[in-house]
């Protein structure tokens, strides 16, 4: 059975898991903060998560493990059978993950963890975004699905991100910078699948306050 390391409030965590249970996956999930002691870098070189187990060893980087899972399992697919289409599909992601999540990261520390932000950084990042945020939206569709009538890997990482961008934006600028683009109603569909509601409701389980 696959070992999915990591934790339930990280995005790119959810995103691997939410594949696996779309995929039908057996999973066991293992709880792992990227610490880097020894036995994490044995397994994931940079103490990076998510990485899982396999019966072959060990593999991290989310987009990696998430071609693996295609290729493991090709039913349900996730990715369309057409290698142009497969292939927008992974330019959608890059450009999500590559360039509007990396960018909208660097307000995270300040917009969710009580961190601090130079003037100069909130800014820039505020040219940066609306920039790389006018190109992803060149290519997603929001048809209903970001990559068009299907649910696809483009929506495993929609699902995590998108709502991350849009909150470290409000939160630090009092403005949703994807609010040109239907999120809220993407959002709502997605919540419909069971395995969004398990992702959902496993990392709301972990944010709530321990007694």
């Amino acid at each position: 059975m696959i070992r999915l390391h990591g934790f339930a409030i990280s995005n790119y965590y959810n995103k691997v898991k939410l594949a696996l249970l779309e995929k039908g996956i057996p999973f066991e999930e293992v709880y792992n903060r990227a610490t880097k002691d020894p036995a994490t870098l044995a397994l994931s070189p940079l103490g990076k998560i998510p990485f899982i187990e396999t019966e072959h060893g060990p593999l991290s980087e989310s987009q990696v493990i998430i071609e693996y899972l295609e290729d493991l399992k090709p039913e349900p697919a996730l990715l369309p059978a057409d290698p142009w289409e497969r292939a927008k599909i992974r330019e959608i992601v890059a450009y999500l993950e590559t360039h509007v999540e990396l960018t909208a990261r660097r307000l995270y520390g300040k917009a969710f963890f009580g961190g601090t932000a130079t003037d100069e950084l909130i800014a820039q990042t505020r040219t940066d975004l609306a920039k790389v945020i006018d190109a992803f939206g060149k290519l997603a569709r929001f048809g209903p699905y970001l990559a068009g009538d299907r649910f696809s890997y483009a929506d495993c990482a929609g699902l995590v991100h998108l709502p991350l961008v849009s909150l470290a934006s409000k939160t630090i600028y009092g403005e949703d910078l994807m609010s040109a683009f239907p999120v809220r109603d993407y959002l709502k569909l997605l919540g419909e699948r069971d395995s969004v509601q398990r992702v959902n409701a496993d990392r709301k389980a972990a944010l709530a306050p321990k007694a």
